[in-house]
């Protein structure tokens, strides 16, 4: 029997389900805008760290839509959240996941209109976002001569979850930032929704960096080239201390909640200057070429970046 992966599992209920064209939020009309919507689930045995406090937990499940909806230059307005807890789950903990939720929507400006309790096994949690645009950034406008950005650096959240589950040995400003890339995520919100007229393509990168890169270019039909490894400062020295492969941990650790999107070099200037407002770093890792499939540059050779980024049922 053929075992299901997350990508077979999506591709039949879209098949029996879905009309329209999938991307990183669902999509209906809404007169003359659409209408946007995005469902997340957060599990407790998949997702989250036991460092993570109840607060922490609430604003990552809030993190994984949110950053969705900033990929495609979408501000949310309203959010339903579903809530699934163990039996006999304590009162305080419940009160400061409550807590959470409530910090998060103010910070990103999201009322919360209500939801659902449920009990489990652990803790599960369902946020859904609502939004209205009148333009959505897809995957598929990529354009030749397009520049691949990322609004941030890779590898810290691999890094962080080694140090955390694994005990990774890491020290100084390195092990601080890895571990607060996996307990405190931020979305890049307020730059998707600023940057989004300027964008060809964009992404959210959770499932990871060679995931999205090939997605995008799967989606664009076109080559992506990446000449700039996006690599966190002092990610090589954690690597050879806990003899991990560097460029793994770029590329396929997941859960990053950047930015990864084309833009054509006129437009390049304004991103900046949008980047400098966000206090964010923009990173120029690459240009789109026509042909298929994404490659890594070394010198005059180009080798192929294979999609190994998150899968549940894997």
């Amino acid at each position: 029997m053929t075992k299901l992966d997350e990508k077979k599992i999506i591709s039949i209920l879209q098949k029996n389900l879905v009309s329209t064209t999938h991307e990183d939020v669902e999509i209906f009309r809404l007169g003359k805008n659409f209408g946007v919507i995005k469902t997340d689930t957060l599990v407790q045995s998949t997702d989250v760290p036991p460092q993570m406090s109840p607060e922490q937990i609430a604003k990552k499940s809030m993190v994984a839509p949110l950053s969705d909806f900033a990929s495609k230059g979408v501000k949310p307005k309203h959010g339903i959240i579903s809530v699934s807890l163990p039996r006999n789950y304590p009162r305080t903990k419940l009160v400061r996941l409550a807590s959470g939720f409530r910090e998060a929507s103010r910070q990103f400006g999201v009322k919360i209109l209500g939801g659902d309790t449920n009990e489990a096994k652990e803790i599960v949690i369902s946020v859904m976002l609502f939004g209205v645009a009148k333009k959505i950034t897809p995957r598929s406008g990529a354009k030749v001569g397009d520049i691949i950005i990322t609004t941030g650096t890779f590898g810290k959240t691999g890094a962080g979850l080694g140090i955390l589950l694994k005990n990774g040995r890491s020290s100084g400003k390195f092990r601080k930032d890895a571990i607060n890339s996996v307990i405190e995520p931020r979305p890049q919100l307020k730059f998707g929704v600023l940057a989004s007229k300027y964008l060809d393509s964009s992404m959210d990168s959770s499932d990871g960096l060679s995931t999205t890169l090939i997605e995008l270019a799967s989606a664009s039909k076109k080559k992506f080239v990446i000449s700039t490894i996006p690599k966190e400062n002092g990610l090589d020295e954690f690597a050879r201390a806990n003899r991990k492969n560097p460029l793994d941990l770029v590329f396929n650790s997941g859960e990053e909640y950047e930015i990864v999107a084309t833009v054509s070099q006129k437009n390049l200037p304004r991103l900046e200057k949008i980047a400098k407002k966000c206090k964010i770093s923009l990173i120029q890792i690459g240009h789109v070429q026509s042909g298929k499939g994404v490659f890594l540059q070394s010198g005059k050779k180009q080798i192929p970046i294979k999609n190994k980024g998150w899968r549940h049922f894997t």
